[in-house]
């Protein structure tokens, strides 16, 4: 049974609204005030909120300020009453987080069919986040105990068997095996990377600081950051012929230098790890605008949906179940939130079986 919370200091149409919604089988509680309202509605949490504006003491806009600054309110439902029908009343209840207005007098109708649409809404947001939930906790599940493993058996195999028969090796069999151990390590370190830097990026969105400290460091000459990554990753997959540079000098971007070195690599080993070799990955910056350095990465690989474009975040890896692939699904995320950290945007563009192309805008130093 969901349950409504009403606050209206007018007792006889706040005792009518409970009638109302407790005959269609809602449970209904009543608050006489603003102030009164707020302490239930922490106390109760409520699945929606109905709240008159104009009221003594707190109005219904100060009821609504409370709530949406509290966690544990701030995603109620809210419809608001009012006898008024003043645009700007409803533009400053909408800026601040309301979800419909009915005006006095409403009907039956009316009161039934906000309500029924508020709650619905909340039920579908409810089951998209709890689908995503389910996808999070599958990609971790899947994509975890493999990434951590396949580097350690590999170190650990190969390190045995160098201490079992190393006498017996031919150098070139020591180096060969010594190649493996170091390649294993290499992804071992950069998963555990991943892993401090999208902490440490987290970290920095929490501080309400954080962002006006990022943006005050910037990156003179991109294009040798642009061009020394790319080179790197594509030496790291063996595949230097399949890159294409084409990329343009500014006179500087407004981000850390390590920071421009951790998203241009993300984003250019992301198009050699889900492209064929001998297929070409292309990577090309210029200014844009007068006022950004557009970085653009394309690739021809498995590509992605536009729902999965939309789903990309942390530890999210799509159709894991069917092709074997390496990461942690941080690399994406990480450079994207950089690029927002800092002013910028991460853009994907693709279709399955298809070019993949990932735009990152940075904005330039003034």
């Amino acid at each position: 049974m969901k349950r409504i919370l009403v606050i209206e200091d007018e007792q006889s149409l706040r005792r009518d609204i409970m009638e109302m919604l407790a005959f269609e089988g809602y449970e209904v509680d009543g608050a006489e005030n603003g102030a009164a309202g707020i302490v239930q509605a922490q106390r109760q949490l409520p699945d929606l909120i109905i709240c008159d504006i104009m009221m003594p003491e707190m109005d219904g806009y100060g009821v609504l300020d409370a709530l949406r600054r509290n966690e544990a309110t701030a995603a109620i439902p809210f419809i608001f009453l009012t006898a008024r029908t003043d645009k700007v009343d409803r533009r400053q209840g909408m800026e601040q987080g309301a979800d419909d207005y009915l005006t006095k007098p409403f009907t039956v109708q009316e009161l039934l069919k906000s309500v029924d649409t508020r709650l619905r809404r909340r039920r579908d947001i409810e089951q998209v986040s709890e689908r995503r939930l389910e996808d999070l906790r599958d990609s971790i599940i899947l994509a975890m105990p493999h990434e951590l493993r396949t580097p350690l058996t590999v170190i650990m195999g190969f390190s045995d068997l160098l201490n079992a028969d190393c006498e017996t090796m031919s150098p070139a069999r020591i180096r060969e095996m010594a190649e493996h151990i170091s390649q294993a390590a290499s992804r071992l370190y950069h998963m555990v990377e991943n892993y401090l830097v999208y902490a440490q990026i987290e970290i920095i969105v929490a501080d309400p600081n954080g962002k006006d400290l990022l943006r005050g460091h910037q990156t003179p000459e991109p294009r040798i950051v642009v061009e020394d990554q790319a080179i790197q990753r594509a030496q790291f997959y063996n595949r230097e012929s399949d890159l294409l540079l084409e990329v343009q000098d500014a006179p500087g971007v407004r981000i850390l230098e390590d920071y421009l070195k951790k998203a241009v690599s993300e984003i250019v080993d992301n198009a050699f790890k889900f492209s064929a070799p001998e297929t070409p990955v292309c990577v090309s910056a210029a200014v844009e605008g007068g006022a950004f350095y557009t970085i653009k990465v394309r690739n021809h690989g498995r590509g992605m949906t536009a729902e999965q474009i939309a789903r990309v975040g942390a530890y999210m890896q799509f159709n894991r179940r069917f092709y074997e692939q390496q990461g942690s699904g941080l690399g994406l995320i990480i450079a994207r939130r950089l690029a927002e950290l800092h002013g910028g945007q991460l853009k994907i563009e693709s279709a399955v079986d298809a070019a993949t192309t990932v735009t990152l805008t940075l904005p330039l130093t003034q």
